[in-house]
């Protein structure tokens, strides 16, 4: 019986491109027999490298959502808005996570922040690492507008005055979190 060693470079899916002993490339579709060992950890890790790319997006790139302070005042100067800073624990806060997704990442609330506000995160996450000047800039906003708990949402005029604040989730959807930012401005 003889036996052909081979290397393997990359899969995807059913194909394989290896070297085989000669150092020649070739290509092979394969069933995933287990003449080929690596394939089930091939394979989860491109689907979790791919996973982790297309859904593991912050909101700070989410439509509308900065996380400049300094670019959110700006904004706010140019357009006559007011600014909503949310302070959050973006991928461990359930609270946060559960507002996100029945206020935040509505389309009522988007339609309305669109017309009439600047959005900034303020985002203090445990399973990923942020640029150490945005992590500074959320540690001094913190201090200054005194957000203890998560989610806090503070509304701030364009020179940075404290309108109002919302601390925690909110029940009500996202017509009652509009109406509360409403009050905040009078």
């Amino acid at each position: 019986m003889a036996f052909s060693r081979r290397v393997v470079i990359f899969c995807i899916g059913r194909n394989i491109l290896y070297k085989d002993v000669n150092g020649l490339r070739r290509s092979k579709v394969s069933y995933w027999n287990h003449s080929y060992p690596m394939k089930n950890y091939v394979s989860r890790s491109l689907v979790w490298i791919i996973a982790v790319m297309l859904l593991g997006v912050a909101r700070a790139g989410a439509e509308g959502w900065v996380s400049d302070f300094g670019k959110a005042v700006e904004m706010a100067k140019t357009s006559n808005k007011n600014i909503l800073m949310d302070f959050t624990g973006s991928d461990w806060c359930p609270w946060c996570i559960r507002m996100d997704k029945e206020v935040l990442d509505t389309k009522e609330f988007k339609d309305y922040a669109a017309k009439k506000l600047v959005l900034m995160l303020v985002d203090f996450p445990q399973s990923k690492q942020l640029p150490q000047k945005t992590q500074d800039q959320n540690n001094d906003l913190q201090k200054k507008y005194g957000a203890e708990g998560f989610p806090t949402f503070i509304l701030v005029d364009k020179n940075g005055n404290v309108l109002g604040q919302q601390v925690g989730y909110l029940e009500g959807g996202p017509s009652a979190f509009i109406a509360k930012i409403e009050g905040m401005k009078k």
